[in-house]
């Protein structure tokens, strides 16, 4: 799936959407440590009142938000599993709803057995359909719109812990008085699930059983137990680890000393991969490997690049030699460099600027500015060196 695809699944998630069908919601309510099922309840969704109704809405959108390969990851089912997830589901989306209950009661009893939790869980599942107009009604005709769509069952999970309500003081207007107040319910945290996702996944309006949505409860922070043991995922490398294994390449090739520039370049040049790709319509995002890195290398001033060396370096790291990184993860938002006199965050496109220098026996950061330096309101005067 890619970020369009998402973005039209999840801004379908409203109130009365006709392109959006969700027949059944199945909340079930598990305690901590225990991992006991306290309640489970299966209704229509479209008979709870609109209150709750866009609560959950909410909470679905959350599991469909944030960035490919980071928060959100398509994940492979493998193939050499018994009673698989896949083939869980896969029934589940067209079985009657108590066959698709039980069918959820699995999956909730892979989570809880390869995971403990100091809170009590609220595991909910929706099934339903989702819509999509094959194209725009024009303005002048008036076919389009809804007169054809794609339709595609679907099946979202959210896995949402509870919290114990604070204690509070109010005041009573009708006695006149100062109360304490505390509720022993626990709230149901829908703005936060712990993880999620969404089955089957959907590429070219089509859906796709052989892969899954997974949604991590924080950036660059997939749980792979989750992935291996309850969805029977393959394994997947995030953008942080790609980015850590492509920096130990280039230290390998490179050495432990480099000119700011040739750091500068190699950042420029993968850049322009990436832009260069954007440009084109429904393209894949761009991925290098081991030729690709020393040609990148190549370019940017790097000296004694050997296809041996670049090669062993790759290897160094990467078990699977066809391994591809994914260039837009490998560009650093900032750079930040730490001293002790102040720290210094610069973006990699004006990393040229900064030079390390020796001036007077001391170590210094030379940084070139195109504009008047301005401090506490002051400009700082000028100094020819």
């Amino acid at each position: 799936m890619n970020k369009k695809d998402i973005a039209n699944i999840r801004k379908q998630f409203k109130l009365d959407n006709h392109l959006m069908n969700i027949r059944e919601i199945f909340n079930v309510y598990v305690q901590k440590e225990s991992a006991e099922i306290y309640h489970q309840v299966c209704q229509p969704f479209p008979l709870l009142d609109h209150e709750a109704q866009e609560l959950f809405l909410a909470n679905f959108k959350k599991v469909l938000t944030g960035h490919l390969d980071a928060k959100l990851f398509e994940l492979k089912f493998r193939r050499d599993v018994d009673y698989s997830t896949q083939g869980i589901l896969f029934e589940g989306l067209r079985a009657d709803s108590e066959d698709w209950q039980d069918n959820m009661l699995d999956i909730v009893g892979k989570i809880f057995a390869h995971a403990v939790y100091e809170f009590d869980t609220v595991v909910t599942f929706i099934r339903g359909e989702y819509r999509k107009p094959t194209k725009k009604r024009g303005q002048e005709s008036e076919e389009g719109g809804d007169d054809e769509v794609y339709s595609n069952e679907f099946i979202l999970c959210s896995l949402n812990k509870t919290d114990l309500p604070k204690k509070a003081l109010l005041f009573d207007y009708i006695e006149k008085e100062f109360k304490s107040y505390h509720v022993v319910d626990p709230i149901i945290n829908l703005d936060s699930p712990m993880s999620g996702f969404l089955f089957p996944a959907f590429n070219d309006n089509a859906a796709d059983v052989n892969h899954i949505l997974y949604c991590a409860g924080k950036v660059n922070q997939p749980d792979f137990t989750f992935i291996e043991k309850v969805l029977d995922c393959e394994d997947i490398i995030t953008p942080q680890e790609d980015k850590d294994c492509f920096d130990f390449i280039l230290k390998e090739v490179i050495g432990d000393e480099v000119d700011s520039a040739v750091i500068s370049n190699v950042y420029e040049e993968i850049d322009r991969v990436v832009q260069e790709n954007q440009e084109k319509e429904d393209s894949e995002p761009p991925t290098l490997d081991h030729r690709d890195i020393e040609r990148i290398l190549t370019v940017s001033g790097v000296e004694n690049v050997e296809t041996a060396k670049v090669e062993h370096a790759f290897k160094s790291v990467v078990a699977d030699e066809k391994h591809e990184f994914k260039a837009s993860s490998l560009i650093p938002k900032n750079i930040k460099i730490s001293t002790k006199v102040a720290n210094v965050t610069i973006n990699p496109k004006d990393l040229k600027n900064l030079k390390y220098i020796t001036y007077e026996g001391k170590r210094c950061l030379l940084l070139e500015v195109d504009e008047e330096v301005v401090v506490e309101g002051f400009r700082l005067e000028s100094k020819t060196l």
